[in-house]
């Protein structure tokens, strides 16, 4: 593990845990950290990021298309398979988080919410790495998890791609293979875990048209860390 940290460049001091504490790779993957590593944006006007990584893109679902790089776009419906459907996305701002193995691999709650609707889709697992994604369509193919999250402002879409060598994808109280509506809806407040991954992947974040503003330092390639903000409610 010590190895595996240092090659990759984790960060130890941030560990909720002393390495040695840890009974496998596994587990030093999904790692929780210390409570006070990543404090929550502490205005309730904006979304915070769900996950530590980098941002791979931030676009305006068009044409019902979302770019995943540069000369490659796929359909917005066929990653929410069917999650949302009654939505009208057009317009709507997508931005696209990536997780490398270095990176604290839990997913947290990017705005106060009810988890009303998760569809589990089997599917490839590709790698997600940046380089992968400029050759060839991958994130609506790969196996995945996608989340409708109710908030007071409106409903957020947020979809958990799973990818190569990243046998475990979990989402905390939703059954493995679930696909409908979650009854009762899951309560969970801002910055509040949802579930976590192991080794690297990718998380989307879906706003249907004139709910978020992106924040302007969400650029291509920038490091994100979970809690900060990464858009804000349109009055």
């Amino acid at each position: 593990m010590r190895v595996f940290a240092s090659m990759s460049g984790a960060r130890l001091e941030e560990a909720g845990l002393p390495l040695n504490q840890y009974g496998s790779l596994g587990e030093f993957f999904a790692r929780a950290l210390r409570t006070d590593c990543r404090p929550i944006d502490p205005d309730p006007k904006t979304l915070v990021s769900p996950v530590d990584g980098r941002v791979q893109g931030v676009e305006i679902i068009r044409h019902g298309m979302i770019v995943q790089a540069k000369g490659l776009d796929y359909p917005v419906r066929e990653l929410l398979a069917g999650v949302g459907e009654e939505l009208n996305l057009e317009g709507g701002v997508c931005m696209t988080l990536y997780l490398s193995p270095s990176d604290y691999h839990r997913i947290h709650t990017p705005a106060a919410s009810k988890i009303s609707e998760a569809r589990w889709v089997r599917g490839r697992m590709h790698s997600v790495a940046p380089s992968v994604l400029t050759r060839k369509i991958v994130l609506p193919i790969n196996e995945r998890c996608v989340l409708r999250l109710d908030t007071d402002q409106g409903p957020l879409l947020l979809v958990l791609v799973a990818a190569l060598n990243v046998a475990r994808l979990i989402v905390n109280d939703v059954e493995p293979n679930w696909s409908g509506l979650v009854e009762p809806a899951l309560t969970r407040e801002r910055g509040a875990e949802l579930g976590r991954f192991e080794l690297g992947s990718t998380v989307i974040v879906i706003a249907p048209a004139g709910m978020v503003e992106p924040d302007a330092s969400l650029t291509p390639d920038s490091a994100v860390r979970m809690g900060r903000r990464i858009a804000r409610w349109v009055p």
